[in-house]
């Protein structure tokens, strides 16, 4: 029987760990061919291996316009065209207004707006009419979080990206939507679970402004991208899909 995303060939920046890493798995299981895009080369083998087949790592910095290219060159030379694109990488810092520094407003923009925008900009050449391109962008986008003005307001560009690039490539139909997910059990929450009480009391805090009583798991977040990739949401875009517990919706 084949998958959902049969015959397909998938980009996931940040693919070698947490929501990108689960992606990537589930595209391949769906069928697809995919290309993950990552900083550490180590853990991009690590996700290369454990995907275990139809992958190919690219080690890059979506920060860095060469890297993008370089990116771009290779999914080229081996497959020819790009079918889906998730723009998945991104970074998570937090300070609040009066203690934000200048080189952490530059590093999240950097990742979170500018890589993204020009990963999506410099795959246009290959994604065929009709292509997906899902955007990761967050429920920060919506909620007013004590110390993350810079890091929800990266994540409220993505989510008007969504929009806006809808408009851009209506004539191609090339269809675009944002994941907004929740809490999710990714290794940052655990290195705050393990940094001792405070993180674990931060934790428990996040927990209780979800209303289904816990994180979710990127896997979670994967299948959502899978429904938006495929065939099944061939009706949806310029739209956000909250994948939250219900955290951002009451």
């Amino acid at each position: 029987m084949s998958g959902r995303l049969e015959g397909k060939v998938a980009l996931v920046t940040g693919g070698n760990s947490g929501i990108g890493l689960a992606t990537a798995k589930r595209f391949v299981a769906e069928g697809a061919y995919a290309f993950i895009a990552g900083r550490r080369p180590a853990e991009l083998a690590d996700a290369q291996k454990e995907i275990g087949r139809n992958v190919a790592g690219i080690q890059s910095d979506v920060a860095k316009l060469a890297d993008l290219d370089r990116v771009f060159e290779e999914i080229k030379r081996q497959k020819g065209k790009l079918d889906i694109v998730f723009a998945n990488a991104g970074v998570a810092e937090l300070a609040p207004l009066g203690e934000i520094k200048e080189e952490e407003f530059d590093r999240i923009f950097d990742i979170n707006v500018k890589g993204l925008l020009f990963t999506v900009q410099k795959a246009l050449p290959l994604i065929p009419d009709g292509g997906s391109i899902i955007l990761n962008a967050s429920i920060v986008a919506s909620k007013g979080n004590a110390a993350s003005s810079v890091y929800s307001a990266s994540k409220a560009a993505v989510r008007s990206f969504a929009r806006t690039w809808t408009t851009d490539l209506k004539e191609r139909k090339i269809r675009v939507n944002a994941i907004s997910p929740g809490p999710i059990n990714t290794p940052a929450y655990e290195r705050l679970a393990q940094s001792g009480p405070a993180g674990q009391q931060m934790l428990a805090s996040i927990v209780n402004r979800v209303p289904m009583g816990r994180f979710g798991t990127p896997d979670e977040i994967a299948k959502a991208a899978v429904f938006l990739a495929s065939d099944d949401s061939t009706f949806v875009t310029g739209t956000e899909l909250f994948v939250d517990g219900g955290a951002a919706q009451i």
